[in-house]
């Protein structure tokens, strides 16, 4: 294991080497090229319209992506927990106005680094576009996997599975939230919780 000289840097490193093995030089200089903030609970990280100009690791904490529909009511795409990667991807990558927000569901800090950024560091460290390449593909992987669940799969089996496979999520995200992740009224949500437990 690496002698990184905080524990940031070895969180980071343990992370990246789930997918590709990383020296310690190697992680020097990603950490070097990264940025570090906190974002207060409820503060919006980006807006619909702005362009997403930063990749982010949660350190510690949890991100919601969500739009507004039609009729004005939130509905949310995705969370993101510690030791993730999070952005609005198609904005980040193609430099156009984001069709979504992305918030702080509870008191987060953040690694953070600009698309050039990144790209710069592909050209020195060829493994860490590999890195990103595994992490976008798990990322598809689970998006498909959402709509597979949320096609085949009835309001109370979706919050079992939910509960079931994120329970960090399920313990540290408001229900009101969960409910519009999983597409159920809270007051559903709310019914079914009492009659599982």
């Amino acid at each position: 294991m690496c002698n990184a000289p905080t524990k940031v840097k070895e969180q980071l490193k343990k992370y990246f080497c789930r997918y590709v093995d990383f020296e310690d030089t190697e992680i020097d200089l990603v950490y070097s090229k990264l940025s570090t903030k906190t974002f207060r609970k409820k503060e919006i990280i980006l807006k619909e319209s702005q362009i997403c100009k930063y990749n982010y690791f949660i350190i510690k904490g949890v991100i919601r992506s969500f739009y507004i529909d039609e009729k004005g009511n939130e509905r949310i795409t995705q969370f993101a927990i510690d030791n993730w990667w999070t952005t609005n991807m198609e904005s980040f990558i193609a430099k156009t106005p984001s069709t979504q927000y992305l918030e702080a569901v509870e008191d987060t800090t953040v690694l953070y680094l600009s698309k050039e950024t990144l790209d710069t560091l592909y050209v020195k460290l060829p493994k860490l576009e590999r890195l990103f390449r595994m992490i976008t593909e798990n990322m598809l992987i689970a998006n498909l996997r959402k709509s597979d669940i949320f096609l085949k799969m009835k309001s109370k089996e979706r919050y079992v599975h939910f509960v079931k496979n994120l329970p960090d999520f399920s313990q540290r995200i408001p229900q009101y939230m969960i409910a519009s992740y999983l597409e159920i009224t809270p007051e559903y949500l709310s019914e079914l919780r009492k009659n599982l437990h």
